[in-house]
């Protein structure tokens, strides 16, 4: 009977937390760090003010939650996309955009915020750091997988590198203002480059597939 009543109520306590969650990453990304506050995200929420402070005391342990679940989100998100990704001839081209596409997402934008309040808050860097350095060796080897990349052939793990560096710095520039046209562009370019050095390196079997070769279909 206890355990029976117990149950909903760990539910309820779940479905609160979540909803918190997602309050705070949605102001993260609508108001940046500084206009996130705990009253803002329990209004959103739907959750009093007194229910919120009793499991997140103060902001920084309800953004350092906010940490975990991002990370949860982007693991999520990554491997749902990865999923669908179509083999053959254009696979690279459509890990390239899956990436590009992530990094220029809602989620990469909270996150983003996270990092430069953590840059000068001891405290959430401490909670944001490990977290961070565990999503860019997942994030490294998804793309190596889904690559095919033979890492261990000279200058493979630099290409690979580059690839996540390109798109977190589109990701970045994409926060200053929306120019999905020349981010799409260079994302293109830059994968038929990929393609092409991958093969020289015999580091992939997959065809190279360029802009070229698609509009002649």
């Amino acid at each position: 009977m206890t355990t029976a009543a117990r149950v909903p109520q760990e539910e309820r306590t779940r479905a609160m937390r979540a909803r918190l969650m997602e309050a705070t990453v949605e102001l993260l990304v609508e108001r940046g760090f500084a206009g996130t506050t705990t009253t803002l995200v329990s209004e959103r929420a739907g959750v009093s003010r007194g229910a919120q402070l009793h499991h997140f005391p103060t902001k920084n342990d309800l953004v350092v939650a906010a940490v975990s679940h991002l990370t949860e989100v982007r693991g999520s998100e990554l491997a749902a996309a990865a999923a669908a990704l179509p083999k053959g001839r254009n696979r690279t081209h459509a890990v390239v955009r899956m990436l590009g596409e992530h990094f220029s997402s809602a989620v990469f934008a909270a996150a983003l915020e996270l990092w430069v309040a953590a840059r000068t808050d001891a405290t959430l860097l401490e909670a944001v750091g490990p977290l961070e350095r565990r999503v860019g060796r997942e994030t490294h080897r998804l793309t190596v997988e889904l690559l095919g990349a033979d890492e261990s052939l000279p200058g493979v793990r630099e290409l690979v590198q580059a690839t996540l560096d390109l798109v977190r710095g589109l990701g970045l520039a994409s926060t200053l203002g929306d120019d999905a046209r020349r981010r799409r562009r260079i994302l293109d370019q830059w994968a038929a480059t990929l393609q092409a050095a991958l093969v020289s390196t015999g580091s992939t079997g997959l065809e190279i597939s360029t802009n070229r070769e698609k509009e002649q279909k």
